[in-house]
């Protein structure tokens, strides 16, 4: 009797590298390894133990609206407004989600036929890829060195839609008013989709205001916003993000809401509601404190000849391995094997990024983020 096969989707799908690097260095640390985790994609923040008390029984332990509960929504919208310059209705242009990664997904989802393509500019955040073939979609990649004016030189008819990541993963770019502006007119010729993954928006240097790439678009034409609370609220096992799309969209997302996962969870959206200006008040200066220390292991790196693409903002760096003679993979894996610190390959977040590897300092001290950056130099040196 003959197994069933799985379905030949899956076959051309990876792991995510990230994900996978990560796997590894909880294993090492279960172990008692003590490993300088410079691979995590989330910044640790103190705060304070959730309570529960006098929360609803009634309520938080049983479904929400599948759009999200309605306070959480009002609070978000009102948020989202700043950053848009346009108001944002809490019932028609919002979605709560389990987290920003399934809202892209539902986008996609919501968005593309069998065949249709995708532009993503590289480096690329290492799910855009896949999800779009997991929507039966397929992914056009632009190489990094080409820069945010080549998408248009990749549209063709069977084109749907272009990624936008802002504030960036991995470089920590941020982009200005010119280039949106010219994305969306870029939307508007070619009747295109931008999905604009904004899960960092709130990591920007002192004094920066971040832009949304639907500040340009009023009716919401064209952008679909997807944000997370888990990411800049430093509660990422929290798994809450957001999606601001116009009224139709939204209706259409919804249904793929409700049927996946029917609605966020709802025990963790009434909290965040009833805390929402508690946790930004908290979590705001911890966020300026993490930018200015991406920005100073920055200047450590390039007082080490280490080249990172240009950023200043998230808590990334996306690093050149310079004169190495390993590819990214063989090179964060020796450096987690003899040095036992953790970066993720550039070559997962794109094929023409095999050259660099992404560093985050978000959850590590800086003493050690400090020892990180010499173990990278030094298996630099050692593998020239």
């Amino acid at each position: 009797m003959s197994r069933p096969s799985h379905a030949s989707l899956l076959d051309g799908l990876s792991e995510a590298p990230s994900v996978r690097f990560n796997n590894r260095i909880y294993e090492m640390k279960d172990t008692g390894a003590d490993v300088i985790t410079m691979s995590l994609g989330e910044a640790f923040f103190d705060i304070s133990m959730p309570s529960f008390d006098g929360m609803p029984s009634a309520d938080i332990h049983h479904y929400s609206h599948s759009r999200g509960v309605p306070l959480l929504r009002q609070k978000l919208a009102k948020h989202a407004s700043v950053d848009s310059g346009l108001p944002v209705d809490p019932d028609s242009e919002i979605l709560v989600t389990a987290g920003s990664k399934l809202a892209i997904y539902m986008a996609l989802t919501a968005v593309l036929e069998q065949g249709d393509e995708v532009i993503i500019p590289e480096p690329a955040w290492v799910s855009y890829p896949d999800q779009v073939r997991m929507c039966r979609g397929v992914p056009v990649m632009v190489p990094w060195h080409e820069g945010y004016e080549a998408p248009a030189s990749y549209i063709t008819p069977r084109t749907r839609a272009i990624v936008v990541n802002n504030p960036h993963n991995p470089t920590g770019r941020r982009l200005g008013t010119v280039e949106l502006q010219s994305l969306h007119d870029l939307a508007v010729k070619h009747s295109l989709f931008i999905i604009a993954d904004e899960a960092y928006s709130e990591f920007l240097p002192k004094g920066e205001r971040f832009i949304s790439a639907d500040q340009f678009d009023p009716e919401r034409d064209h952008a679909i916003v997807c944000k997370s609370m888990s990411k800049n609220y430093g509660i990422s096992g929290w798994r809450i993000g957001y999606l601001i799309a116009n009224r139709f969209m939204i209706e259409q997302i919804n249904k793929l809401q409700q049927h996946i996962i029917t609605c966020a969870p709802t025990i963790l959206s009434c909290y965040l509601a009833e805390n929402y200006d508690m946790l930004r008040e908290t979590t705001r200066p911890q966020i300026s404190r993490v930018v200015d220390v991406r920005n100073r292991m920055a200047e450590e790196l390039a007082a080490r000849d280490i080249r990172c693409l240009p950023g200043d903002s998230t808590f990334y760096l996306f690093a050149s391995l310079g004169e190495s003679r390993l590819n990214s993979e063989d090179f964060a894996t020796e450096l987690l094997s003899r040095h036992k610190v953790a970066v993720v390959p550039g070559i997962g977040y794109g094929g023409t990024c095999d050259r660099f590897i992404r560093i985050a300092v978000g959850a590590e001290p800086e003493e050690r983020l400090l020892r990180g950056i010499d173990a990278i130099a030094s298996m630099i040196a050692a593998t020239r």
